[in-house]
């Protein structure tokens, strides 16, 4: 397949920092690539560095065949784009915001009103359309942010945590407006801290830490290199954990992974009778379990072994309120 979004040996400094360090990346078109990776790995760059905001040190990348540093013009005609933060006027209304991105894409007068309308709609800001934003709250920044990335229905769609303050209405909305992009052939690009969405939606995922990629692959193909099944146990006293973990041993493929709430993770080699066994082990040793459970491998685990670190997803609460602090 031919395509879409290419980044060969990417390098990005700012000082003594290097947030780039030989980056490299390949999207289909018509495809969705998750790129997951913690804080400070290099997500944000290389999407402003896609988005022709800054130029890399070294390196080479494209959109849609076009050069990112060489084309800019061109690559920002090609490409839409939605920040961490709300891109939005404060003096204009919320129709007024969406309108003035469909006059820029040339739509037209009609043209624009009407597509500013329908993401109005999507997005459940009918209500508040001729409101100024500054009347806004900070989840309404985001849908209407989102709404104008989507308005003239790009070829390259590039989200940087896309979701984050926004409740499970918009975020299922958000999905179903970029869902009838890509199927229409538009490719995504996407960065998130909800590694459910990376694992429902994105075709391919790519995990960056310290500026390069560690490991790509289909979600189903990453779970299957961290392998094994996972022995989760919740234990009545948290005092328990240190004796638990010893008890689990014996059935561990890897290291346990445990919490301060009592709760216990271990990779298993074998899924037959593990759960029952595991169960036996610790009752005999007098350590009372509350709840236990078997599953496959997430993108969390996926993350947590190649990084060494566990996402932590922000609250809607949480979300909302740094959104509203950043945009006073």
């Amino acid at each position: 397949m031919t395509a879409a979004i290419v980044a060969q040996g990417l390098v990005k400094r700012y000082g003594e920092t290097t947030a780039l360090n030989g980056f490299d990346l390949e999207v289909a078109e018509g495809t969705v690539l998750g790129l997951l990776g913690p804080n400070g790995a290099g997500k944000t760059t290389a999407v402003r560095v896609f988005a022709t905001l800054i130029e890399p040190d070294a390196g080479h990348a494209e959109i849609a065949g076009l050069d990112v540093v060489r084309q800019a013009r061109q690559v920002r005609q090609t490409i839409g784009l939605s920040g961490q933060y709300a891109a939005v006027d404060e003096m204009l209304t919320g129709q007024e915001n969406l309108e003035l991105l469909g006059r820029l894409h040339h739509l037209g007068r009609r043209g624009a009103r009407s597509r500013a309308w329908e993401l109005l709609e999507r997005f459940g800001l009918t209500e508040a359309a001729n409101r100024r934003l500054k009347e806004y709250s900070g989840g309404m920044r985001r849908r209407l942010d989102l709404a104008g990335a989507l308005v003239a229905r790009p070829k390259v769609l590039i989200l940087d945590e896309p979701t984050t303050g926004l409740d499970i209405r918009s975020r299922e909305a958000t999905w179903e407006t970029v869902g009838e992009l890509v199927s229409a052939g538009s490719t995504l690009l996407l960065t998130t801290q909800y590694l459910e969405e990376a694992d429902r939606f994105a075709d391919r995922i790519a995990v960056i830490e310290h500026g390069a990629v560690l490991a790509g692959g289909t979600p189903d193909e990453l779970k299957d290199q961290v392998g094994g099944h996972r022995l989760e146990v919740t234990l009545s006293r948290p005092a328990d954990l240190s004796r638990a973990r010893s008890v689990l041993a014996s059935v561990a493929a890897g290291e346990p992974v445990s919490d301060a709430e009592g709760r216990l993770s271990v990779t298993v080699a074998a899924a037959d009778g593990v759960l029952v066994d595991g169960i036996r082990r610790l009752d005999a040793a007098g350590i009372e379990v509350v709840d236990a459970s078997l599953r496959r491998p997430t993108l969390d685990d996926v993350f947590l072994a190649l990084t060494g670190h566990i996402v932590e997803t922000p609250t809607e609460s949480s979300s909302e309120k740094e959104a509203q602090e950043v945009v006073r």
